[in-house]
């Protein structure tokens, strides 16, 4: 799948995908990267070590600071992709060096499906 590079870097992992848009602040615990906000489908999952995938994040521009956050208390995704990253999310990624592709498909991609994301390139490949 071909996307846009939002911010640089390769990485493989394991997707956790998200139909619902992502609010960082108030949605996920900067402390252990589980999804907190309440009634949304990946609450209590951890998104650590895992590839985040979502439509696009919503909330307040604190959000940037929570995606910095979960990557100094080494809680942070591997990498982001979203369908339409919007400046919240694009702020924070950019921040914290994790890698981040837009414009891609994400209904074809599944939680637990083992993917390859090359930001630097806006590829990413399910393996």
């Amino acid at each position: 799948m071909k996307g846009r590079m939002i911010s640089p870097g390769k990485v493989e992992g394991e997707a956790i995908v998200s139909s619902e848009p992502i609010g960082f602040y108030g949605g996920i615990d900067a402390k252990t990267g589980i999804v907190i906000e309440k009634g949304h489908e990946l609450e209590g999952k951890c998104v650590k070590d895992k590839i985040l995938v979502f439509p696009y994040g919503k909330g307040s521009t604190v959000g940037s600071y929570v995606i910095y956050g979960l990557k100094m208390n080494g809680v942070a995704p591997k990498a982001i992709i979203n369908k339409e990253t919007e400046t919240i999310v694009a702020t924070g990624v950019i921040l914290a060096g994790i890698p981040c592709v837009d414009k891609i498909d994400i209904e074809n991609i599944k939680t637990g499906d083992k993917l390859r994301v090359d930001a630097d390139n806006g590829i990413v490949e399910k393996l």
